[in-house]
């Protein structure tokens, strides 16, 4: 989950990133002092969550919430204050929560846990992941777009790793079979992760993928897979493969060679 903090306080600010990163909700936050810069950010930048001070000048917590939902209807938003007299205007907002300041990681924690609570739960149809042929990802039949084939083939590899997890050096000798796993290298790995998730937010199915210790995996219960199926061994998902998967990926040989077994060996 990605975070949003706004104080007009620096300090104060900075120490509320600083507990949003000691979150394990949260794995990506970003910190503002002036509200308008916020909300520029906000328009390219989804973000699940923003936790706002409300007593700003220029434009107070109240009004840069609205904005904030006029922009991003689905997040939610937690308000840190001082004062406790704003507390109708804020739940008017329909805002998630409401701590005084100072804020412990305790209030904090539970607050955020219930904020996010509150997201409207998602079947697993309503993401659709295609490996028969060439790998696609569909959000409500409609097709996921990727910032660059890496992004794309890095989650089609946690794909086919069927949920276990995977550790960045695993992931860049997949997607870089000849290169050195050297500095460089493992910087151009991170804007790979990166891309591709900043893609999954874009596309509000940031929860099918969850990175934890420096491993990653997918969440195999966030989305439905035609191969999974097959491995299940639904009938319509057996009866659809025609012996491709992943055609566009070389290291999926190995998977589709499996598959194609067991297609011979039940018949």
């Amino acid at each position: 989950m990605r975070a949003i903090c706004v104080d007009d306080e620096r300090l104060l600010m900075e120490n509320t990133v600083s507990l949003c990163r000691d979150l394990p909700q949260i794995d990506d936050v970003k910190g503002f002092t002036v509200p308008t810069e916020a909300l520029k950010w906000l328009e390219n930048n989804p973000a699940d969550i923003a936790l706002l001070d409300i007593d700003m000048p220029g434009m107070n917590g109240i009004v840069l919430a609205a904005e904030m939902k006029r922009k991003r209807p689905d997040m939610a938003i937690i308000f840190l204050t001082g004062y406790s007299q704003y507390a109708v205007d804020a739940f008017a907002i329909r805002a998630s929560g409401y701590l005084l300041k100072p804020v412990t990681k305790e209030r904090l924690a539970a607050d955020v846990a219930y904020a996010l609570s509150l997201r409207p739960k998602k079947s697993a149809d309503h993401v659709v992941v295609r490996t028969f042929g060439n790998f696609d990802v569909f959000v409500d039949d409609k097709l996921v777009t990727f910032k660059a084939a890496r992004c794309k083939e890095l989650l089609a590899y946690l794909v086919d790793r069927q949920g276990s997890s995977v550790t960045r050096a695993e992931a860049f000798a997949v997607l870089w079979e000849d290169r050195l796993y050297d500095r460089p290298m493992q910087k151009q790995m991170d804007v790979v992760i990166r891309n591709m998730r900043d893609t999954l937010r874009e596309y509000g199915i940031e929860d099918i993928f969850e990175m934890k210790n420096g491993s990653m995996r997918v969440c195999p219960t966030q989305f439905t897979c035609d191969a999974y199926l097959f491995f299940k061994g639904d009938a319509d998902s057996v009866n659809a493969y025609r012996g491709e998967y992943m055609s566009a990926y070389s290291w999926a040989s190995m998977t589709e060679s499996v598959m194609t077994w067991k297609l011979w060996n039940n018949d």
